[in-house]
């Protein structure tokens, strides 16, 4: 179950804005993300139990930042 992850990045003349460049992509696309999910296993009740708090989390956030009646 390998992917690989195909990411163009010219290079000019300036390496560090390339490797600027190559860490936002990476970032955008979720490079690291599915690597650390694909790393380590988490059960289906944790993913179901971090889902549900993800859930409960941004809806304080919207609440938070409607206007009271």
């Amino acid at each position: 179950m390998s992917k690989k992850a195909n990411i163009v990045v010219q290079v000019n003349e300036n390496i560090e804005r390339a490797i600027r460049q190559l860490k936002k992509k990476n970032e955008r696309e979720g490079v690291v993300r599915d690597m650390k999910r694909i790393v380590y296993y988490e059960p289906p009740t944790q993913k179901r139990r971090k889902k549900l708090m993800r859930a409960v989390r941004q809806n304080w956030i919207r609440m938070a930042t409607q206007k009271p009646v």
